[in-house]
């Protein structure tokens, strides 16, 4: 299974930077950066070193691209045969839990405040959140990256841990 995730509208730039070095443990294979999300060089050419102190090097293993359109960019993932999930939080919501098992997943995670626009969630294949229980409405964008990412290599790895843990010795 082939991962990649679009950071869409993300502001912060220590929010980039953590999810760039979590994508690199959790294997994800691409980020693609839209809208105004920063990436970790400067239109001039400079590295942000607002990104690097956070990314710890992520943002040098993990392939990236700048996406100056986020319509393209999906349909280019389209066209490749990723499932598009949006991560956000909306009456059309099932558990990350619950994404049916595909070969390759296009998660998007969005703005910090005002989530995935509407227009993008209607495009999705599938719209995923993580089911939360208490008085807080939302957790930190990076940690929502971290949670669904590290859920959805759990679900990946499971089958060939239970493997061997039932082969004969």
């Amino acid at each position: 299974m082939t991962t990649v995730i679009i950071l869409h509208n993300i502001r912060s730039t220590h929010n980039v930077g953590s999810i760039f070095r979590t994508a690199d443990g959790a294997g994800v294979s691409h980020i693609y950066l839209t809208g105004y999300t920063p990436a970790p060089v400067d239109r001039f050419g400079r590295v942000r070193s607002d990104i690097a102190k956070t990314a710890l090097g992520a943002e040098e293993s993990v392939p990236w691209t700048h996406e100056p359109d986020f319509r393209t960019c999906m349909q280019k993932l389209r066209d490749e045969k990723y499932t598009i999930v949006s991560v956000e939080q909306d009456a059309r919501s099932v558990s990350y839990t619950q994404l049916q098992h595909t070969e390759n997943y296009a998660l998007i995670f969005g703005n910090e405040v005002d989530g995935i626009p509407a227009d993008v969630l209607d495009a999705s294949d599938v719209i995923a959140e993580i089911p939360l229980h208490g008085s807080k409405e939302s957790l930190n964008v990076s940690v929502v990256a971290g949670v669904v990412l590290f859920g959805l290599r759990h679900e990946r790895c499971a089958p060939a841990s239970a493997a061997r843990a039932t082969k004969p010795q």
